[in-house]
């Protein structure tokens, strides 16, 4: 596997983020940055390089409780604000997920609505708190998820700038430890808790781990027996995979439209 093994993180790519970060920042003429913590690791990533970048007295981290959420993440995100200094604001979504699916939920069962209607109140929360501060929106999406289109268009996939957008769930983990992460968010299970029970990895059907080296593969071009072997999954996985990262290339796109231009009189 020379040649095709995953990057892994060095002081360097710390060291970008948080310059990427800071010029963002002052280029915008922002005053802060705000970031939903939801008590998993790519939030807890996310707000400690942001801190690191613009000072922790600009950075707002909102936990926005459903009813879903698990009462631990509320402690969670809160020890971990005070940790590094962010301010901490907690806003309950629950009332405004219930009206938006009284309006339009097809079914008592729909989880992927009521998931979708989480993700988009959530987002709406934070760019409400951040057009109020003059603060842009700090998104929390590693490679892994945008890859695979694992984001709510305009929920979780809405942002001003991605810090991690560039690495790969393991990778995000690594980086995790690098930065005083703490243990119990690092050890975490890794979900989007849009409904209860609810798993990453299960509901992708594959490991993080697993997962990253087939993107990985199919970034390099490798073919799908090639990157099956790396993987050690079976080839119809990768296949399935590859398709996933196809069919969902409209998410990671800007909006279709026509290529017309009318020249003004």
């Amino acid at each position: 596997m020379v040649g095709r093994a995953i990057h892994s993180i060095t002081k360097e790519d710390i060291d970008a983020i948080v310059h990427f970060i800071r010029v963002v920042v002052k280029e915008t003429g922002s005053k802060g940055l705000v970031i939903g913590a939801s008590g998993g690791l790519d939030s807890a990533v996310t707000t400690k390089l942001c801190a690191d970048a613009i000072g922790a007295e600009n950075v707002l981290n909102v936990f926005m409780p459903s009813a879903v959420t698990p009462p631990g993440d509320h402690v969670l995100t809160k020890d971990m604000s005070k940790l590094w200094g962010t301010r901490y604001k907690v806003i309950d979504v629950q009332p405004a997920i219930d009206m938006f699916i009284g309006m339009f939920s097809s079914s008592a069962a729909a989880l992927l609505e009521k998931g979708n209607a989480s993700a988009r109140c959530r987002m709406m929360v934070l760019y409400n708190r951040a057009k109020k501060l003059n603060y842009l929106v700090a998104g929390t999406m590693n490679k892994s998820e945008y890859m695979m289109g694992y984001f709510t268009k305009f929920g979780d996939g809405a942002a001003d700038l991605f810090p991690i957008i560039g690495l790969y769930k393991t990778q995000v983990w690594q980086m995790a430890e690098m930065i005083g992460v703490p243990k119990e968010v690092i050890e975490k299970v890794p979900t989007a808790g849009l409904w209860d029970g609810q798993t990453d990895e299960e509901e992708m059907g594959i490991t993080y781990h697993d997962l990253d080296i087939v993107l990985n593969g199919i970034i390099l071009g490798l073919s799908e027996s090639e990157i099956a072997e790396d993987a050690k999954v079976r080839t119809s996985k990768v296949l399935e995979i590859k398709g996933i990262v196809e069919g969902m290339e409209h998410k990671r796109s800007a909006p279709y439209r026509p290529n017309i231009a009318f020249n003004d009189p």
